[in-house]
C-alpha cells in the first residue's frame, strides 16, 4: 500500500481516452471537487467546476452534488459457498450451478453496497471435493470488470489419517486457483499440526495464509502467532470473538503477540460465521492499541449462521462506532483502507494517481453516512458498476393529519 502520493498521470499526445468526470463531491474533509477518472485511475482532482472544461479525458459527467466521496470498501470474509441459502430445506447444496449462482448473487449484493473487492472462503474436501471451489472460481471469471473476487481454500481436517487426503485436496485447490491458503485450526484434532500444514502449502506456493480461530485460548493464540510470524505474504486471523471473553490482562499480551507477529485481525461487528462459537466480537479497540491491524468483514450472508446478513460494509462500520466506540473514521476505514490491505490491494485516496475504486454516499459527512447511507454510485476501475437510489415519499393525507406542508418526493441519504 503506498505511503505517498503517487505522481500525476502525465498527458499522452494520442486520441482522448473515454473516462468519467465526477461533478461537485464533497470529501470527508468538507472540500466540494472535481475528480476526472482515467484508465483506471484518478486523473486529477480541483475544486468544484474546474475540470469541466478540460477535454483530455472525454466520457461521461456524473452530478455528485449532495454526494460524499470516499474509497470504496473492500470485503476481507464471506462464504461464498454458502450464501443466500438460509431459505434451503436442510443444509446448502453443494451442487456446482447452485453454488455458483449463489455466490454470484452474494458478490453482486456486496457490490451495490460498495464492496469493489472480496475474498471468500470455500470448503475443499469432504463431500463437495472441489465442486464448489471450481464453482465460485467460475462465478468469479463471471463477474470480472465488476468487482473482484479471490478465493481463500478451506479444508477441514489436515492431521492424522484423515487428514492426509485434506492436505492433498488443499494442494490440488490451490493449484486449481485458490489464491489464499485457509481453514479452521480450532475443527482438527491437533490445531498446532494443522497450522504447520497450512503455512507449509502457503509457503510452496508463496500465498497469504487466512485462518478461522474463535478460540479464547490465550496460549493456542500465542502459538498461533509465533508460527506465522515473518511469512510473507502475511497472515490473517478471524472472527477472533473468543479474545472478547479472556480477562482484559490476557487479551492485552495475546494482542502484543499478534501484533509482532504482523498476524492482521478480521472481526465480524454483524455476528455469525460458520464454525465460529459464537457471535462475540473482537475486542477491536484494545487490539488497535496493541498496533494490531484490524480489519471488518460480513461473515455469514444469509446462511444458517446470520439468515438475516447484509453483507453491507456501511453497517459493520455503524456497529463499530455505535457500539465499540472507534469514531466514525476508524470505523470506515476497518472496512476500506485496512480491508483493501487484508487482501493485498493497493491504497485508495481521493487523490491523482491512486486507484478509481470510489464510493459515493447520499450524504454531507461521514457519521451521517454511516447511519445509514441507502443512495450509493459504486465506480470500479474508473466505471460506474453499481447504482441505489432509495426516495421516500409522504401522502397528502399523512401530512394533513400531522398538520405538516404537502410533502413532495425526497431523495433518502
Amino acid at each position: 500500500m503506498p505511503d505517498s502520493q503517487p505522481t500525476q498521470s502525465t498527458p499522452s499526445s494520442g486520441p482522448a481516452e473515454q473516462g468519467l468526470l465526477l461533478c461537485g463531491a464533497r470529501l470527508t474533509d468538507g472540500r466540494q471537487v472535481d475528480v476526472r477518472l482515467c484508465g483506471g485511475r484518478i486523473e486529477a482532482v480541483g475544486t468544484a467546476g474546474s475540470l469541466a472544461a478540460e477535454t483530455r479525458c472525454r466520457g461521461t459527467r456524473v452530478d455528485l452534488r449532495g454526494y460524499l466521496l470516499l474509497p470504496a470498501p473492500a470485503e476481507p470474509h464471506i462464504h461464498a459457498d454458502t450464501a443466500m441459502s438460509a431459505d434451503d430445506d436442510g443444509p446448502a447444496s453443494s451442487d456446482p450451478e447452485d453454488v455458483q449462482r449463489r455466490a454470484t448473487e452474494a458478490a453482486l449484493l456486496q457490490l451495490g453496497h460498495g464492496a469493489t473487492a472480496l475474498r471468500a472462503h470455500v470448503r475443499v474436501g469432504d463431500v463437495q471435493g472441489l465442486g464448489a471451489l471450481g464453482a465460485v472460481l467460475q462465478a468469479r471469471r463471471a463477474l470480472r470488470g465488476l468487482t473482484e473476487l479471490t478465493t481463500v481454500a478451506v479444508p477441514r481436517v489436515l492431521t492424522g489419517r484423515a487428514g492426509a487426503d485434506g492436505l492433498a485436496m488443499l494442494r490440488d485447490a490451490m493449484k486449481m486457483g485458490a489464491s489464499v491458503v485457509g481453514g479452521c485450526p480450532d475443527l482438527d484434532p491437533d490445531p498446532t499440526g494443522y497450522v504447520e500444514a497450512v503455512l507449509e502449502v502457503a509457503s510452496e506456493h508463496g500465498c497469504p495464509v487466512d485462518l478461522h480461530t474463535d478460540a479464547a485460548d490465550p496460549a493456542r493464540l500465542a502459538r498461533l502467532a509465533a508460527m506465522a510470524g515473518g511469512l510473507r505474504p502475511g497472515v490473517t486471523l478471524g472472527p477472533c470473538g473468543g479474545l472478547d471473553r479472556l480477562p482484559t490482562e490476557a487479551a492485552a499480551r495475546t494482542a502484543d503477540q499478534l501484533a509482532a507477529a504482523g498476524v492482521a485481525v478480521v472481526c465480524l461487528p454483524q455476528g455469525g460465521c460458520p464454525g465460529a462459537q459464537g457471535r462475540d466480537t473482537a475486542p477491536v479497540r484494545l487490539l488497535r492499541a496493541a498496533g494490531v491491524h484490524v480489519a471488518a468483514g460480513s461473515g455469514a450472508l444469509r446462511d444458517v449462521s446470520n439468515p438475516v446478513g447484509r453483507g453491507d460494509p456501511l453497517e459493520a462500520a455503524y456497529l463499530l462506532a455505535s457500539r465499540h466506540g472507534l469514531r466514525p473514521e476508524e470505523a470506515y476505514d476497518a472496512v476500506s483502507a485496512a480491508s483493501r490491505a487484508v487482501l493485498g490491494l493497493p491504497g485508495v485516496r481521493v487523490e491523482a494517481g491512486f486507484p478509481a475504486e470510489l464510493l459515493a454516499l447520499r450524504a454531507d459527512r461521514l457519521a451521517s453516512a454511516l447511519s445509514l447511507a441507502y443512495s450509493r454510485i459504486v465506480i470500479h476501475r474508473g466505471r460506474v458498476v453499481s447504482r441505489t437510489s432509495a426516495v421516500r415519499e409522504f401522502c397528502d393525507s399523512t401530512a394533513a393529519d400531522l398538520d405538516l406542508p404537502r410533502q413532495g418526493r425526497t431523495e433518502l441519504s
